[in-house]
């Protein structure tokens, strides 16, 4: 068995790889993990509207009380509000069930510490080294050392929305929006905290039925929003993916406004609110030129770190950045909460394209995001780390950034799981960029696929 736990959790197609076996091992493994530093720790737990969440969620349980854990179960919600809520609660950790973006058949297991950050590498590895050994954990303990399933109060939902609603002190009464909920775990949250704070709500996607999560919907596919926001006439709308981390925006004439857009508008409003520490704003290796190119114009410095939002946090928190995401709309402002959070980041938006007086699309326009073109090359494993030291593909890679200087530049990345290689080249003409990045592909796959 290979590793278990990506940059995200575990993930898998549930009961074939993310399994109600391995669920309950997750739960023994981290109730034993945790529960040698405190007796009987309390593990928070929630969930997306997938099929598979019930299944999951009571397996899990059941290894977590196995142990000796205790297990407050709060139901269908974000997964930023488990982070949120553990702390409310004074939980030892919390867990998340759901596979975010992918589709209904696959699911996933994420844990947070005691803090709302994502669990630390070390206890990750401890839990991890335990299933990956078939270490049997279950020391049989009977009677009232076994754990239990507490009771959460019923407005813990309640105390998510307040929490919200509290990050954003613009008056959006009136406001004309819509919102995509990708039939997730935000389908009642964002509608409420829109509606308490008195904004004009047109909502979609959200009608959940355990199969239609991220169906043709949500922040993967926006087209169903643009449609909405134009024939609606609404002031912007607003997509969230499955498990509600993310936000994609749409403006007022229906065009998309990306993570890199969404993070300069936001920073702007930070920067002239004095709330951008040190005016730095952190983002990965495949932000957009043109995202640079703004935060320069804006006095910015940018931090830059690898693919994945745990790289993007903990970069955030050894440099006191406020500020920081991908462009897939997974932005995190520290100052507020501990992870990505869809809904949070829809309302700092919002505040910021009101406090600047500008329509969404005046806002957007000002950052010119260039063409991407991503090709896969296939790379042997074991030649990942040798196709850059090959004198004929340095030269190739050397020659495309002399043709595009200035105007683009060329990023390979091996992936962590899979068999290739990843080429991006960005520059102004997309048909050029796309045939300097299958030429570069085809290369590398020559020489070492």
């Amino acid at each position: 068995m290979g590793r278990l736990f990506g940059t995200d959790g575990v993930r898998g197609i549930a009961n074939a790889e993310l399994t109600p076996e391995l669920a309950f091992k997750l739960g023994k493994a981290g109730g034993h993990v945790l529960s040698r530093s405190k007796e009987g720790p309390i593990f928070l737990i929630g969930k997306d509207t997938r099929l598979s969440g019930d299944m999951l969620e009571d397996a899990l349980s059941a290894g977590i009380t196995a142990v000796g854990g205790n297990v407050i179960k709060v139901g269908v919600l974000p997964t930023p509000a488990i982070a949120y809520l553990v702390r409310v609660y004074h939980a030892d950790a919390g867990v998340v069930i759901s596979a975010s973006h992918n589709p209904f058949e696959y699911n996933g297991i994420k844990f947070f510490n005691g803090e709302g950050f994502k669990l630390d590498d070390d206890l990750e590895d401890d839990i991890e080294d335990i299933l990956l050994r078939d270490i049997d954990v279950n020391s049989h303990i009977t009677g009232s050392s076994i754990g239990r399933c507490l009771d959460a109060d019923d407005d813990a939902e309640e105390k998510y929305t307040r929490f919200l609603e509290s990050t954003i002190d613009a008056d959006i009464r009136g406001v004309k929006l819509v919102l995509d909920c990708a039939n997730g775990a935000a389908y009642r949250v964002a509608e409420k905290v829109y509606r308490d704070l008195g904004a004009r709500v047109t909502v979609i996607g959200n009608r959940p039925n355990g199969m239609n999560i991220n169906e043709r919907c949500g922040s993967t596919h926006p087209e169903a929003l643009q449609k909405a926001v134009v024939e609606e006439g609404a002031f912007l709308g607003l997509a969230y993916d499955g498990d509600a981390d993310r936000l994609i925006a749409v403006d007022e004439r229906g065009r998309i406004i990306d993570g890199d857009k969404l993070i300069c508008i936001c920073a702007e409003m930070m920067k002239n609110r004095g709330q951008l520490q040190d005016d730095l704003v952190t983002a990965t290796v495949m932000s957009n030129i043109g995202f640079h190119r703004r935060m320069e114009e804006m006095g910015c410095q940018v931090d830059i770190t690898a693919v994945g939002d745990r790289y993007v946090l903990e970069s955030m928190r050894k440099s006191g950045g406020q500020i920081g995401g991908e462009q897939s709309g997974h932005i995190i402002f520290l100052n507020h909460t501990t992870t990505g959070d869809g809904i949070l980041s829809s309302l700092q938006l919002l505040q910021a394209v009101l406090e600047s007086g500008k329509k969404p699309s005046e806002l957007s326009d000002e950052i010119e995001i260039f063409p991407q073109v991503l090709k896969n090359a296939k790379v042997r494993n074991e030649n990942k780390n040798k196709f850059m030291n090959d004198p004929e593909i340095r030269e190739a890679i050397e020659k495309i950034e002399r043709d595009i200087e200035g105007c683009g530049r060329v990023l390979i990345r091996p992936s962590g799981t899979e068999p290739v290689a990843r080429v991006m080249i960005e520059g102004q003409d997309v048909e050029y960029i796309t045939g300097l990045a299958e030429d570069l592909a085809r290369l590398i796959t020559r020489h070492y696929g």
